[in-house]
């Protein structure tokens, strides 16, 4: 064999080699994707309708693939079976309450089985068991939660619409300042009265500080009376006199009510001449008569200056 013919061996001997080198490689990244050379456990499920599902594809546990679909058959007209090959060292970690449930690998990804749920008190999963599956997919889920937000946003762009209108139509408070210029002046005005308020507290608020300001000086009554004790004890004794004149100025009314209500009572001689009527009526036909008699008397005594026995008898004792 010439030097040519050895160098065309030693490549196809090569390429050959390389092409088994890949071939190997292949195999062993298929049967760790397909569990192939992993202990596996089989488990069946039932679903009505299995959305695309096909054999191969993925089991996912948690977020974790656990296993992959190996065969898909009818049982019935609404019965699909699906076997499912689980590892065996995931299967601990699945309960037998656990449910399947059909999802997608992505948004358009391919269908795949999830299992969720799980009581940590229910026994691992085992060689041959079914277990529940549960309706709907995460698809489905995402797109009626889609459809639920879209409804929502209609309904806000409506209402929008319908503010906006309002807006432009000058209804409501906020039309009507964008359209009525009136009620904008007035705005404005109570603006103005209330800048006028907020200047007025300022002021008030110096004063007060001017005024706080003096009571802290060493000068005037308040400070006096805050500090001096001798003008406090001062006050204090007037307020003690004070409080005796009070005193005594309520036992003074007192006594003015006792006498007047003595005087009210028709058991005492002031009670009856101010009020029995008719003692006040006797006393005055009393004065009355010696009035007339008083009258009566001076007349007599009038008659007897001209009688002429008196006056004869009175020239004598005169004489």
């Amino acid at each position: 064999m010439d030097t040519k013919d050895r160098k065309r061996s030693i490549t196809v001997g090569l390429f050959a080699f390389i092409g088994l080198l890949i071939l190997i490689a292949g195999i062993l990244v298929l049967g760790s994707q397909q569990s192939k050379f992993s202990k596996n456990l089989l488990i069946k499920t039932h679903f009505e309708d299995v959305k695309g599902l096909k054999v191969g594809n993925n089991v996912w546990f948690s977020g974790v693939k656990v296993g992959i679909i190996k065969s898909i058959k009818f049982k019935g007209v609404r019965d699909v079976e699906v076997l499912m090959n689980i590892e065996e060292k995931s299967s601990e970690y699945i309960r037998k309450d656990v449910a399947a449930k059909l999802g997608s690998d992505g948004l358009i990804g391919n269908s795949i089985i999830t299992l969720e749920g799980g009581s940590p008190d229910v026994p691992a999963i085992e060689e041959g068991d079914v277990i529940q599956s549960a309706s709907g997919t995460d698809m489905e889920d995402m797109l009626t939660t889609l459809q639920s937000n879209n409804k929502n946003l209609v309904r806000i762009t409506e209402n929008f619409v319908s503010v906006s209108e309002d807006i432009a139509s000058g209804n409501g408070l906020i039309g009507a300042l964008l359209t009525d210029s009136t009620l904008v002046v007035g705005l404005k005005q109570a603006i103005a009265g209330l800048n006028q308020t907020l200047a007025g507290a300022q002021t008030a608020v110096g004063d007060l500080t001017a005024v706080s300001a003096k009571l802290n000086q060493e000068k005037g009554l308040i400070h006096d009376l805050s500090t001096d004790t001798l003008v406090f004890a001062n006050l204090r004794t007037s307020s003690n006199q004070l409080q005796e004149v009070s005193d005594k100025a309520v036992v003074l009314m007192d006594n003015i009510r006792e006498v007047t209500e003595r005087l009210n009572d028709k058991n005492n001689a002031v009670g009856v001449l101010t009020n029995d009527e008719s003692v006040a009526n006797e006393i005055k036909s009393i004065l009355r008569n010696l009035n007339q008699s008083a009258e009566k008397l001076d007349q007599n005594m009038e008659a007897l200056q001209h009688s002429f026995l008196i006056r004869r008898h009175l020239k004598k004792v005169i004489d």
